[in-house]
């Protein structure tokens, strides 16, 4: 039920994605930032982060339609990530552009105002032809790369919106504070292997579960393995 939930969700999200376009786009922050506007997406990002202090990268599993258009291309080609350095990638993408962001910022003289439908019509990010090209070509490329690397291959190689949930959760649990975790008990589980053939993040969760820490920036609590383990050794928690 519970993964269902998840896919209807990821399913809606996906369809609203003309709508919510631009509050998701790393170059409309570009744009704004040259005029010194906060834009959507500006404020959106700094959201995520401060959302991912208590869920993580609960909103990649459950709410993201980047990583819906990604997911949807698992029964297509749906094999495990295994080279963890495709996830640098997505940081090599990240500080320059964040670099580039603050810079355009300083340019036009500071953060001037806010305008949260910036570039948007009446609120709607795709409204044109020329819109609906750029946002299929898009919707091409995260396709294409996760259809390249494997499971969620773009969420691995080139999201720019992971970094920042990944940062926030790194802050919250450096602080220890409180929120939603994976946590399992070792002694409940049999090896058989599920959880780990069930990541969409291609975590060797099993592995995980032996060590005792569930602990990972790649995942995004999508909690499939919780669901496909047969003895419930894993499980979600709200906790430090």
């Amino acid at each position: 039920m519970r993964q269902r939930t998840r896919q209807a969700l990821l399913i809606v999200s996906a369809l609203l994605f003309p709508v919510t376009f631009y509050y998701l786009s790393p170059a409309v922050i570009l744009m704004g930032a040259s005029e010194g506007i906060v834009t959507g997406s500006f404020v959106v990002f700094g959201l995520l982060f401060l959302a991912a202090l208590v869920f993580g990268r609960a909103y990649c599993g459950w709410i993201c339609p980047g990583g819906a258009v990604s997911e949807a291309m698992c029964p297509i080609r749906n094999r495990r990530v295994t080279r963890r350095w495709l996830s640098w990638i997505k940081y090599a993408i990240w500080v320059p552009w964040l670099g580039l962001i603050t810079t355009l910022f300083i340019r036009a003289g500071g953060l001037m105002r806010v305008e949260f439908t910036y570039e948007t019509w009446h609120g709607i990010s795709v409204s044109s032809w020329q819109g609906l090209i750029v946002f299929g070509v898009v919707v091409a490329v995260i396709a294409s790369i996760s259809l390249l690397v494997g499971r969620r291959g773009f969420c691995h190689a080139a999201c720019w919106m992971a970094p920042f949930m990944i940062l926030g959760r790194g802050l919250r649990d450096r602080l220890h504070l409180p929120g939603l975790r994976l946590k399992a008990r070792a002694g409940e589980c049999i090896s058989c292997g599920a959880c780990t053939r069930g990541c969409p993040m291609s975590l060797d969760v099993q592995k995980m579960v032996a060590k005792g820490s569930m602990t990972a920036s790649e995942c995004i609590l999508c909690a499939r393995c919780v669901d496909v383990c047969p003895k419930d050794a894993i499980f979600l928690r709200f906790t430090r």
